[in-house]
């Protein structure tokens, strides 16, 4: 898609890394800009995972390698850009046959913090990095670390849990003042 743009302006985007585990480590639109290029295109949408920039890869880019990448736009009237539509929220499903079995995931404060390699968690989507927000249609946003782990921990069978990317919930929930770039 291309994506037209005032000369001196900026896109109005704030971009977050995709998490550990990600299909594509690549990073992920966050938040637009009321009025900016990347909101009037209508084009893009939260989740969106940005593949490359006028022809350059994002893939595998620290963030702030892909930051500078959109900063340095600022003189272009036309950017054109991949992407991969992606909504913000995964939806991951750990099957636990018994609790002798780990969910070989570690978590702090609703975050995912590391994952056992091959484990049920990596099996079943889980991603480092990622917020947990619902276990089995249960909200835990607002929700205490050891309510959460005591949740998991006694979890049996299918378990459900929706996640995003930790930098993503907490624009979302007003912890962090976005950056546009």
């Amino acid at each position: 898609l291309v994506l037209e743009k005032s000369k001196g302006e900026i896109l109005g985007v704030v971009i977050v890394e995709s998490g550990w585990g990600s299909i594509l480590p690549t990073v992920i639109l966050a938040n637009m800009m009321n009025g900016g290029p990347a909101a009037r295109s209508g084009k893009l949408s939260i989740g969106d995972q940005i593949m490359s920039i006028n022809n350059t890869s994002l893939v595998g880019l620290p963030l702030a390698t892909c930051q500078g990448i959109i900063k340095g736009l600022k003189n272009q009237v036309q950017v054109k850009m991949n992407i991969v539509s992606c909504p913000p929220v995964t939806t991951v499903l750990i099957k636990r046959p018994d609790l002798k079995y780990q969910l070989g995931f570690s978590v702090q404060n609703g975050i995912i913090c590391s994952l056992m390699r091959g484990g049920i968690a990596e099996r079943g989507g889980v991603r480092v990095g990622h917020r947990i927000i619902e276990i089995n249609s249960q909200s835990v946003v607002a929700t205490a670390h050891e309510k959460i782990v005591q949740a998991l921990s006694n979890s049996v069978g299918e378990i459900h849990m929706k996640t995003m990317p930790a930098a993503m919930f907490r624009l979302l929930t007003g912890q962090e003042t976005p950056m546009y770039i």
